[in-house]
């Protein structure tokens, strides 16, 4: 089956804002990829794509004063398949997790992390730890809305599949 997937975010940036995007499909899906996901913006600035650490493409942009649109689709090949589900995988407690998987538990320097940990915490504070193991479909979820250096409005984010002809 072929996926179609994509989004587009709008920013209002109240003087020119450096952004990183990790939006694109990640690299263990490249064969998989029928159509690329190319990023674009209106209006059009200088897009430098980039690899990160875990190898994921990445894009760093400066976005203008006043308002951008970032937004990307692309067509992705996949057996329709559902995702391995785990019903007797734990939620570890931090205290348990290994040292080396700490970093990935720290605050970006780059969002106001305590507006997001409030957020967090009204969306998921009392999901069940049973909850967080099942499949993203069922997963409870909420509108919600952000502010900060930038702020930005999804718009539409979107996957839809066909028949493989």
């Amino acid at each position: 089956m072929e996926i179609r997937v994509g989004y587009e975010l709008i920013y209002d940036c109240p003087q020119p804002t450096p952004m990183m995007l990790v939006l694109n499909i990640h690299y263990s899906r490249a064969s998989d990829i029928v159509v690329p996901d190319h990023v674009t913006t209106i209006p059009s600035v200088p897009l430098s794509p980039y690899r990160d650490g875990f190898g994921n493409w990445c894009t760093r942009l400066v976005a203008p004063k006043g308002q951008i649109r970032i937004a990307s689709t692309a067509i992705v090949k996949d057996s329709g398949e559902p995702d391995i589900v785990a019903p007797s995988a734990q939620q570890h407690s931090i205290q348990h997790l290994p040292e080396e998987s700490l970093g990935f538990l720290l605050g970006s320097r780059y969002c106001d992390t305590e507006k997001f940990s409030e957020v967090a915490w009204s969306l998921f504070g009392q999901t069940s730890h049973s909850a967080m193991s099942m499949p993203a479909p069922q997963r409870p979820h909420g509108k919600r809305s952000m502010s900060g250096e930038a702020s930005a409005a999804i718009t539409r984010i979107w996957l839809s599949h066909s028949v493989d002809v």
